[in-house]
């Protein structure tokens, strides 16, 4: 039910009312300040401002059930917006114009001795007025709180993206950024990209409330194709467990950093750190920490284009002879050139490991025991398990 106006005896009650405006809103303020911690600490609003308030409210209301046809409620959407952006609570709000409804109506029953009929009446206006004046308070300061929030969301995305970004993140902007997302400068850092099953669709779900919980802060960002994340972390271990619980596609994780200027690069790190699980699986990769993994990942096409350039007589191999001496001679640079170990990783006789280990230098006419050639067998192997896809289209081009 709407308000849409006062009945004659109802208008002149509040009529009569009027001049004792003073009296109710200094009732009216007492009590809110007495009795509610909030207004009494002037955590939103100085007592001056409050005490204003109170008048103004109260003024409104008896003007309101003094004249005939619907009441203009701007002044309460304008009270629900400001109250909105001073941050002060709903539930609180709403008390204090309850106790100045009923101050009115107190003054109603005083007033009306022993007409029940016009304080029934009265009743009725002061609570369906007060029904529509709260509504119209409450709807405005929602969609304020929701604009605010959407503005906060909007901000920290673009702190988020900035961080990634790198480059631009001077010392005081990093500041700022670290700050706004509440993490810390200096200390223990990840970063994590996930890959997203589908558009606007998270990898990790829930990921920052679930670090939260286990003490963690953390700052994430939704991209088309990725879902990208800093962590503040104490260690790995803990992160990785949390992370692998509920990852729905290819994630991987970057090397632990020490600044927080140093995001961008390990996102690159963690993107390289994705791409090196297989389409499909649904686990978490940590990028491996060598400095010869983090030189081979400083330049991903360069790098590929080593891996096709040294390993291109293996990879062109028909059937699956090439994939056996990949497997061998990656095993080899594991296990140290320990010929027993490698028999044992690839399940054969060492015998078979020294033939094959032949073949491999046969066929891409380098030694197993010249330093350098051993180097560019390493790194051209490192490059090959980050950037298969693209080391075997340079072997075709």
């Amino acid at each position: 039910m709407r308000y849409t106006g006062a009945e004659p005896a109802v208008a002149e009650l509040a009529r009569r009312a009027l001049p004792r405006l003073r009296e109710m809103t200094t009732a009216t303020y007492g009590q809110i300040v007495e009795e509610m911690t909030v207004y009494r600490d002037e955590r939103f609003v100085s007592h001056a401002d409050l005490h204003t308030s109170c008048r103004d409210n109260l003024q409104f209301l008896l003007r309101a059930l003094s004249t005939s046809g619907a009441p203009d409620l701007s002044q309460a959407r304008a009270t629900g917006r400001e109250r909105a952006l001073m941050g002060a609570p709903l539930p609180e709000l709403l008390r204090a114009f309850r106790i100045g409804f009923t101050q009115v109506w107190q003054c109603f029953v005083g007033l009306t001795a022993q007409d029940v009929d016009t304080l029934v009446a009265a009743t009725t206006a002061i609570w369906t007025l007060m029904d529509d004046y709260t509504e119209a308070l409450t709807s405005t300061y929602r969609a304020t709180m929701a604009e605010i929030s959407r503005t906060r969301q909007n901000r920290r995305l673009a702190l988020v993206e900035a961080l990634f970004a790198g480059g631009s993140t001077g010392d005081g902007t990093l500041w700022d950024i670290a700050r706004m997302l509440d993490l810390p400068l200096e200390g223990m850092f990840v970063v994590v990209a996930a890959e997203t099953p589908g558009l606007g669709q998270e990898a990790l779900p829930l990921v920052e409330v679930r670090l939260r919980e286990a003490h963690h802060v953390s700052a994430w960002r939704l991209t088309p194709e990725l879902q990208i994340g800093v962590v503040s972390l104490r260690e790995v271990e803990p992160v990785l467990d949390l992370l692998r619980d509920d990852c729905r596609g290819r994630a991987g994780m970057s090397p632990v950093f020490r600044g927080l200027g140093e995001t961008a690069r390990a996102l690159h790190l963690a993107r390289v750190a994705l791409g090196s699980l297989p389409a499909g699986a649904k686990d978490v990769a940590r990028f491996n920490e060598s400095p010869l993994a983090g030189l081979v990942a400083s330049d991903p096409e360069a790098s590929a284009q080593l891996a096709g350039q040294v390993l291109r007589p293996i990879l062109e191999l028909p059937g699956d002879e090439g994939n056996v001496l990949l497997l061998t001679l990656r095993a080899w640079f594991e296990c140290g050139g320990n010929t027993k170990q490698v028999a044992e990783r690839v399940y054969c006789h060492p015998n078979t490991v020294r033939h094959r280990l032949k073949r491999i230098t046969d066929v891409l006419g380098r030694s197993m025991s010249d330093p350098s050639d051993i180097a560019e067998l390493g790194t051209a192997l490192r490059a090959l398990s980050m950037f298969g896809d693209s080391a075997r289209r340079a072997v075709k081009s």
